[in-house]
């Protein structure tokens, strides 16, 4: 998947995310995890466009770090309205499907991002000596 493409696919999941929580019921509740869901899982997307337009290695890195933090965040308020009773798990089954594929894709990618950084170290060394 190319980073463009998931860009698009992050952009896609903060939109079905802002759909669902538009769909949440008018209870205290489901207004105070909604309000955490809306921020974490609309932030995966805005986060990972920063990412892309890192200023090192280090920088994407630390910034795909982030990424995994809100979209592992995402996931926990997802849980959490199931298990609260505050909806049924079929209405957040997809987007806790997609969101667990996306930390897997982004987990990926960092370690992929550390190997190659690594690398780059010490053939840069290498040279040097």
């Amino acid at each position: 998947m190319t980073p463009h493409e998931l860009r698009a696919r992050t952009k896609r999941f903060a939109v079905a995310v802002i759909r669902l929580h538009r769909s949440l019921p008018r209870s205290d509740e489901a207004r105070v995890i909604g309000r955490q869901l809306l921020r974490s899982g609309t932030s995966i997307g805005a986060n990972y466009r920063t990412a892309c337009r890192p200023r090192s290695d280090a920088d994407f890195i630390a910034k795909l770090g982030i990424v995994i933090e809100e979209s592992d965040e995402t996931a926990f308020w997802l849980e959490l309205l199931v298990d609260a009773g505050v909806v049924a798990a079929k209405t957040v089954a997809e987007a806790l499907d997609e969101v667990e594929q996306l930390i897997r894709i982004f987990v990926a990618s960092r370690e992929t991002a550390r190997r190659s950084a690594r690398a780059r170290r010490l053939a840069n060394r290498k040279r040097e000596k």
